[in-house]
């Protein structure tokens, strides 16, 4: 059965008029073109719903029960096609976007801000976890869209590729090598280093491209502000990528480069369900992370010295 809302106006403006032909003109068609509306309603629903005569027209008693919720249908009809011109313009909407914490600390409370300006009807969501909580989400379609790195498993997944992010060595401001230009891997065998938890995409970077067994490990945390504390108290060093630099704003901490030959960097990317549309403001959100994205990268990163 397909009812229209052009055949729920006709009915319900003939069951007002009670004649055809005034009917037709209030509803700017030709009385055939209305005739022909109201019989294809009827032919729909399998029923007379008017009882025509030379003088009058009169409900059937089917008409007279369709005509109990045919005002209904017609509001919900166009309330939701009103509703759906609002999700195309965006005016209305949800978008829900998992990150790693550092970058919804550090960037995207920047992307909000300027998606929230440019589509303030639409609800945003932000979801900070770990990676392969981030990518869980994803899968299991808590969430439109992650900004994480890439994790054991990306079965059912796609990805964009965002940016590159350099790591650097967080020192205290009386450590040995605080006033180096840039440090070397080798120079780091007889330091203490902080790790993030292996959960941690910080971590992974560092397990993927350095031999960590040649450092000596003082402690392991799941928090950055933790690092930062230990730090302080003379606990050891970290390395750490350039997002994350602002958690190191600190008169009494030093933020030193990597050198060319020690560069570590972690690969971030856009993570969505593979084969699953976006909605119209999840896909304007999309378009603003793409076109932002030159933001992220190792070259735009806060002024070492500055931060130092």
């Amino acid at each position: 059965m397909n009812l229209s809302a052009r055949q729920l106006k006709a009915f319900l403006m003939l069951a007002e008029e009670r004649h055809f032909t005034r009917a037709a003109q209030r509803s700017h068609l030709t009385q055939p073109a209305f005739s022909a509306v109201i019989q294809s309603l009827e032919e729909a629903l399998g029923v007379r719903l008017f009882d025509r005569s030379t003088r009058r027209v009169e409900l059937t008693p089917e008409g007279w029960h369709f005509y109990r919720s045919a005002p209904r249908l017609l509001n919900d009809i166009e309330a939701l096609v009103g509703e759906m011109r609002e999700l195309v313009s965006k005016r209305r909407g949800k978008v829900a976007v998992a990150a790693l914490p550092s970058l919804a600390a550090g960037w995207l409370p920047r992307i909000y801000a300027k998606f929230s300006a440019l589509y303030p009807g639409v609800q945003l969501t932000l979801h900070d976890a770990l990676l392969e909580p981030c990518l869980v989400q994803v899968r299991e379609g808590e969430v439109d869209m992650a900004i994480a790195a890439l994790g054991r498993d990306m079965s059912g997944l796609e990805t964009e590729s965002l940016c590159e992010d350099r790591f650097y060595l967080i020192c205290r401001g009386d450590h040995r090598l605080a006033n180096e230009p840039e440090v070397d891997l080798t120079m780091l065998e007889n330091e203490g280093l902080i790790h993030l938890g292996r959960g941690s995409s910080i971590r992974q970077s560092l397990m993927a491209q350095t031999d960590l067994s040649k450092l000596r490990t003082t402690l392991e945390v799941d928090h950055l502000a933790t690092v930062t504390g230990l730090i302080l108290a003379g606990l050891g060093v970290s390395l750490v990528p350039g997002m994350t630099l602002f958690h190191f704003r600190h008169p009494q901490l030093r933020i030193v480069p990597l050198s060319r030959h020690s560069e570590i960097r972690r690969k971030l990317y856009l993570v969505r369900r593979a084969n699953r549309s976006l909605s119209q403001a999840a896909a304007a959100f999309h378009e603003l992370v793409m076109r932002e994205r030159s933001s992220l990268g190792p070259g735009d990163q806060m002024d070492i010295r500055e931060m130092s």
